[in-house]
């Protein structure tokens, strides 16, 4: 009877780790989409706000402060910048 406790245990902490496992996966998954949004269909700008995703991930912004984090991060990017990958790229 014993057995049947450790495969209920085991099999309890698989589900739940995969649980959680799905749950940071999707998070990121929704991190990703929301900086996208914010770069529009330029494909210049969408790179430019998965560095600031990942810029906003090192300074440890909090989840609930990333769509005004990212949003401030879109409104200074710079037309500048995109001319000068414009003409690096072409």
């Amino acid at each position: 009877m014993n057995a049947d406790y450790v495969v209920v245990a085991v099999v309890s902490t698989l589900a739940i780790a995969l649980h959680v496992v799905l749950f940071v996966l999707i998070r990121r998954w929704m991190d990703r989409d929301l900086a996208l949004s914010f770069g529009g269909d330029d494909p210049l700008k969408r790179d430019w706000m998965l560095g600031q995703l990942a810029c906003a991930r090192r300074q440890g912004v909090r989840r609930r402060d990333l769509p005004a984090w990212l949003e401030r991060a879109s409104a200074g990017y710079d037309t500048g910048a995109e001319a000068e990958h414009a003409e690096a790229a072409g």
